[in-house]
């Protein structure tokens, strides 16, 4: 692992131009559970709660299980050491920006700037009839579903149901980026989920060196990582900053 780490940090430091992608696994040791698996959120929750059409159908149904997971329980996540590492990357110059599965937000409250939100962010609402934006707050949750305090049309959080589309504009500023990379850092995914897990396969087939930090292989180790640092995201993020700074 050292002469990994060592080999690592020096692709980091020579890079011109470093992305990091993320998955879930970032945020498990914030206390975000992922969604599949047997310990997911989905072995708890049934995933009918996010589908767009149900959500239109049964608004309140719908809210009842999106506020359960998403206000009451992830609203208390903080940011750990690997979103701070990662921030501190961006901070010195080293890292050109973060594209990430997650909705939680953490990235951006660990000093992140440049975040492309491939599945949007669970701190802003939408509304579903005059398109307004707001930032959620313990008010709106008065009355369950919330309304638009613009139009009183019905509120929706402003990430990805099942049954929409990819918002363009980060798609677009993702595979970009994934393009430009010389360095790619897949953090916490499992590779799984379509068509995110596309954006490392764009780097890797643009040049890119792709550094992968998981506990478990993931669907794109065999395929198209360069080096796997095994273990969890906090632990390999922070020896890999020593070795970045230190060295």
């Amino acid at each position: 692992m050292d002469t990994l780490l060592k080999e690592a940090a020096r692709l980091v430091r020579e890079s011109e131009f470093t992305t990091a992608f993320t998955g879930s696994g970032i945020s498990v040791e914030s206390g975000i559970p992922s969604f599949r698996g047997k310990d997911g959120i989905w072995a708890k929750y049934d995933p009918m709660s996010l589908e767009l059409n149900y959500f239109f159908s049964n608004p309140r149904a719908s809210w009842e299980v999106i506020k359960e997971i998403f206000y009451d329980y992830f609203g208390v996540a903080r940011f750990n050491r690997a979103h701070e590492v990662l921030g501190l990357l961006e901070k010195k110059g080293m890292l050109e920006c973060v594209i990430t599965q997650n909705i939680d937000n953490l990235h951006q409250e660990a000093g992140n700037t440049i975040v492309y939100e491939f599945h949007g962010n669970s701190k802003k609402l939408v509304c579903t009839s005059c398109k307004s934006h707001f930032d959620v707050d313990e008010s709106i949750f008065k009355n369950i579903p919330p309304s638009c305090a613009d139009c009183s049309g019905l509120l929706k959080p402003d990430f990805i149901f099942f049954g929409e589309q990819i918002p363009p504009d980060a798609y677009m500023a993702s595979v970009k980026a994934a393009e430009k990379s010389e360095v790619m850092l897949i953090i916490g995914t499992t590779g799984e989920v379509m068509p995110a897990n596309q954006i490392p396969i764009y780097a890797k087939q643009n040049g890119a060196t792709i550094i992968e930090v998981n506990p478990e292989k993931s669907l794109l180790t065999d395929r198209i990582t360069d080096i796997w640092l095994q273990g969890k995201a906090s632990e390999v993020l922070n020896k890999l900053a020593k070795q970045i700074f230190e060295s």
